[in-house]
């Protein structure tokens, strides 16, 4: 029944059109069809569109790397270009200026999850704004399941284990996001004395941390299904897991804007 009312809906939605609008037509019924036969999705669907502007704030510090983008900022610039929509890069520092110097706002801003509380203190509230990490977390994961994870922050106490994981391996700089800066976050954040420990690559036993919360990087070096192997034994287990941009816009007090996004998307397309 599905694929008979794929088929049919072409006949409806070019009738009477000129030839350019069929061409749109035919090149937007191809893309659900490959939606609905692979189940290949894109990190922008339903969030930005063709003719829109996109501003990507990407801080340049001591830990980025030399030289190049980390992958979930070119993935996401990518994923802009691709979608016909416009991009504008720039440095957290350099955001105001950028800002100032557009004849109208962006349609998205999407920031490092590190620069989200100056972000959205400059951004105008009606501007919507998110971060990678965000944008990852339905990509690959499980949103529902990484949203209640972050606000399990609120409910850590004294002696409680909090299991940082990153999906990578790299060269560990003074800086470190994982290493150093959550867990001086979620100290002062929570005002508990946690525990910590660490895991990257393809270490991720669960069992052998005995976690109260996990707090997973954007996973942009694993494939889906391993993300969402490491989702599903945290919902096994019982333990709250969230990501790295959740657990920041949650400790940054901008949670529910950096979500709001994605909230009609999201209820539209369930098969993220």
């Amino acid at each position: 029944c599905s694929l008979f009312t794929y088929l049919l809906m072409p006949l409806f939605v070019v009738k009477n059109l000129s030839s350019d609008d069929i061409k749109a037509s035919v090149e937007g019924f191809a893309e659900k069809l490959k939606t609905a036969f692979t189940g290949e999705k894109g990190l922008l669907d339903g969030l930005v569109k063709a003719g829109d502007t996109v501003m990507l704030v990407t801080p340049i510090d001591s830990a980025a790397p030399k030289g190049r983008l980390i992958l979930p900022q070119q993935q996401t610039l990518r994923a802009v270009l691709d979608l016909g929509a416009f991009a504008v890069v720039s440095r957290e520092t350099e955001l105001p200026l950028a800002l100032k110097s557009m004849k109208a706002p962006p349609d998205l801003v999407i920031t490092d999850s590190q620069a989200f509380g100056y972000v959205s203190s400059i951004v105008p509230d009606d501007v919507p704004l998110t971060s990678f990490s965000m944008l990852f977390a339905r990509y690959k994961g499980d949103f529902d399941l990484l949203c209640s994870g972050a606000c399990a922050l609120d409910k850590l106490s004294d002696g409680d284990v909090v299991m940082i994981s990153e999906g990578c391996t790299h060269h560990r700089q003074c800086g470190d996001i994982g290493t150093e800066k959550l867990p001086r976050w979620l100290a002062g954040y929570t005002k508990k004395n946690l525990r910590f420990v660490f895991s990257s690559g393809g270490e991720f036993d669960i069992e052998k941390a005995s976690p109260d919360l996990i707090i997973h990087c954007g996973g942009c070096m694993l494939s889906e299904r391993e993300m969402k192997s490491r989702l599903s034994s945290a919902r096994a287990q019982g333990v709250p897991v969230t990501n790295y941009g959740m657990a920041i816009a949650k400790m940054k007090g901008i949670f529910d804007r950096a979500v709001k996004p994605f909230s009609i998307a999201y209820r539209q397309d369930r098969s993220f």
